[in-house]
């Protein structure tokens, strides 16, 4: 269902903070973040109904968002535990990654 191909996710950008957004037949998920500063964005909370868990929705909102990171230079700081564990099992996204 959810392998970020089928999925359709937008973006809700403002000046302070934002968030990837998945319509899903029954609700949606998000996965929201914070502007810390020129170029860093805290990945805060993400967000996913009980009956989409487990089909790859969040992970396609965070592959999003690291797609987003390198395209537009921005670095991430994976304060949400979803994002944090998502940047353990890929490496690739290290240089993308800030500290808190």
């Amino acid at each position: 269902m959810a392998d970020g191909s089928t999925l359709q996710i937008t973006r809700e950008d403002h000046p302070t903070r934002g968030r990837y957004v998945a319509a899903l037949p029954r609700g949606e998920a998000e996965l929201t973040y914070t502007r810390r500063g020129p170029g860093v964005v805290s990945a805060d909370h993400t967000g996913v109904p009980t009956e989409a868990e487990g089909q790859g929705v969040g992970s396609a909102l965070v592959a999003r968002l690291f797609a987003d990171a390198a395209a537009e230079g921005f670095k991430v700081v994976p304060r949400c535990p979803f994002v944090a564990a998502a940047v353990r099992r890929h490496p690739e996204w290290a240089d993308l990654t800030a500290s808190t």
